[in-house]
C-alpha cells in the first residue's frame, strides 16, 4: 500500500473511531436522562439547553459542547468521565479523584436522589455565599423546598453535609477539566487553559472557592475533615504536576523540580484566588499574575 493510501486508512480509522465515541456518549446521555426520572423536555430546561438542541445532540446531528456535559453530568448526578469513557475512574487529561472525593452516591428512588441532590446543591450556594456557621439546617431546608426532617433523613448534621459540598467542588472541577483539556492541543495551551478552568471568573467558580477556603480554614482550627481535604486537594495537585510534566517532555516547561514548580504554581493560584474572593485584586489581575509567572519561571526559553 502507498503511503497516501496509509494515510487514507489512519484518517478512517480515526474518523471510526471518533463516530463510535460520540455514539457512545450519546447513550451514556440518554442512559442519564432515562435514570433521572426526569422527563426530556424537563431534563433539557434543567440544563439550560433548548429540548430541540437536546433532541439532536441524542441524535447525532450536532455534538454535545463541553459545558452541555457538564451540566448533563451535574443535573445527572454522574461525572463527565463517566460520560465520555464510561467510567469515573478512566484516566484522561485531568487527574482522577478517589472515590472518596465524589459527591456520594445513595441506593435511593430517582426522586429521592433528586432530593438529595437538591440538598447538597442549595447548601453548596449558600455556604459559599452566606459561610457554613451563619447558615442554619432549617434555612438550607427551606431554600431547597424540603423538611428539616428531609435534610437530617440525608445527612448526620451540618458539618457532614459541608463536607459533602466540598465532594461536590471537586466534581465541578473535575468535570470542567475532563470536558475540555482533551480539546487543547499543545501542553504550554493545555497548561493555560487548565488555569482559566479555575480562575473564579464567575458567580459558581468564586462559590467553589469559597467552599475551599472555609474548607482550608476549617481544618485549620481541627474543626474539619483532615482526611477528605486532602483526598480532595491532592486531585487538583496531579493535575497540574501532570501538565506540568508533559510541558517538560515536551520541552515548553522548565528543567526544574517537578514537585517545586506544582507547589509553586497551586500555591501562586490558591493565594490569588483567596485575594480575589476578599476583594484586594480583580480577577483580571489575578490572571496577570499567574501569566507573569509562568513567563519567567515555567516557560522554557531557548
Amino acid at each position: 500500500m502507498t503511503a497516501a493510501g496509509d494515510t487514507a486508512e489512519t484518517a478512517s480509522s480515526s474518523a471510526e473511531a471518533a463516530s463510535s465515541s460520540a455514539e457512545a456518549v450519546r447513550v451514556r446521555v440518554r442512559s442519564c436522562i432515562e435514570e433521572s426520572g426526569l422527563a426530556q423536555r424537563e431534563f433539557a430546561r434543567r440544563i439550560e439547553l433548548e429540548e430541540t438542541k437536546l433532541s439532536k445532540a441524542l441524535k447525532g446531528t450536532r455534538r454535545f459542547s463541553p459545558a452541555e456535559l457538564v451540566r448533563i453530568a451535574t443535573v445527572g448526578g454522574v461525572t463527565v468521565n463517566w460520560l465520555v469513557s464510561g467510567s469515573d475512574s478512566a484516566s484522561g487529561p485531568a487527574a482522577v479523584p478517589t472515590a472518596a472525593s465524589l459527591p456520594r452516591r445513595g441506593r435511593e428512588a430517582p426522586e429521592q436522589g433528586r432530593r438529595r441532590q437538591t440538598i447538597v446543591e442549595t447548601a453548596w450556594a449558600l455556604f459559599a455565599s452566606r459561610g457554613l456557621h451563619a447558615v442554619k439546617i432549617s434555612e438550607i431546608a427551606a431554600e431547597a423546598g424540603v423538611s428539616t426532617a428531609a435534610v437530617y433523613h440525608y445527612f448526620s448534621g451540618k458539618r457532614e453535609l459541608f463536607e459533602e459540598t466540598l465532594r461536590y467542588s471537586v466534581k465541578l472541577a473535575f468535570d470542567r477539566q475532563v470536558a475540555s483539556l482533551h480539546l487543547i492541543s499543545g501542553p504550554r495551551e493545555r497548561l493555560e487553559h487548565l488555569i482559566s478552568l479555575q480562575l473564579p471568573a464567575d458567580g459558581a467558580r468564586a462559590q467553589e472557592f469559597a467552599i475551599w477556603l472555609q474548607a482550608w480554614s476549617e481544618v485549620a482550627v481541627g474543626a474539619g475533615s483532615q482526611q477528605n481535604h486532602a483526598f480532595a486537594y491532592q486531585r487538583w495537585y496531579r493535575t497540574v504536576h501532570d501538565v506540568l510534566r508533559e510541558g517538560q517532555e515536551a520541552g515548553v516547561v522548565a528543567a526544574e523540580p517537578l514537585e517545586d514548580l506544582t507547589t509553586q504554581l497551586t500555591s501562586l493560584i490558591d493565594g490569588l484566588g483567596i485575594k480575589v474572593l476578599v476583594g484586594t485584586i480583580s480577577v483580571e489581575q489575578m490572571a496577570s499574575q499567574i501569566h507573569r509567572f509562568l513567563e519567567r519561571l515555567v516557560v522554557a526559553r531557548p
